[in-house]
């Protein structure tokens, strides 16, 4: 036996990594499995587009300037403290409803529909921009409701339902800001 295979064969094998967690399929609270998935999905996607306007809106704060730059580094940072407090919340949905959360950049560009800044636009473009991804935002939380409701995902429901709130009265006041 050469020396390589001999410290091959001294090193301890690697054990695959299983799962512990049961799939939304095997999880029994009274939603079918089909609809389970369907709803793990959907918040998935709106935890990506929620994640995604998170790390934007922190960054408008730290880089917004201009004359109303008081005014907008203070809300962007009331906006993006409520969205990592939103985050958490519709990650431990998914948790309860036995799906894993996607907690990487990868899962987040791959699953959002709110798109990464290029660059550092204007004060009121970033405005603009927030106001545009908020209503994204409303979207992918409505189209993600009729599934909740259908499966009689009451929880769900109501964490879309506050989730198109918060949004809706948000793009309101920056539409409200470049009127």
């Amino acid at each position: 036996m050469n020396d390589m295979a001999t410290k091959a064969a001294k090193k301890p094998a690697k054990k695959a990594m299983k799962s512990v967690e049961p799939s939304p399929k095997a999880l029994d609270i009274g939603i079918p499995a089909a609809k389970l998935d369907a709803i793990t999905g959907g918040l998935s996607r709106l935890l990506a587009d929620t994640y995604t306007l998170y790390l934007k809106t922190h960054n408008y704060h730290w880089n917004v300037t201009g004359p109303q730059f008081n005014t907008l580094h203070t809300m962007f940072e009331t906006q993006y403290t409520e969205l990592a407090l939103a985050v958490d919340e519709i990650a431990e949905r998914l948790r309860a409803l036995g799906a894993w959360a996607p907690g990487t950049y990868t899962d987040f560009i791959r699953l959002s529909t709110v798109k990464q800044a290029d660059g550092i636009p204007s004060a009121e473009a970033m405005v603009a921009d927030l106001a545009a991804d908020q209503a994204t935002i409303v979207r992918t939380a409505r189209s993600v409701f009729p599934l909740a409701a259908d499966a009689s995902d009451e929880p769900t429901a109501d964490l879309l339902t506050q989730r198109m709130q918060v949004h809706e009265k948000t793009a309101w006041m920056l539409r409200a800001m470049i009127a």
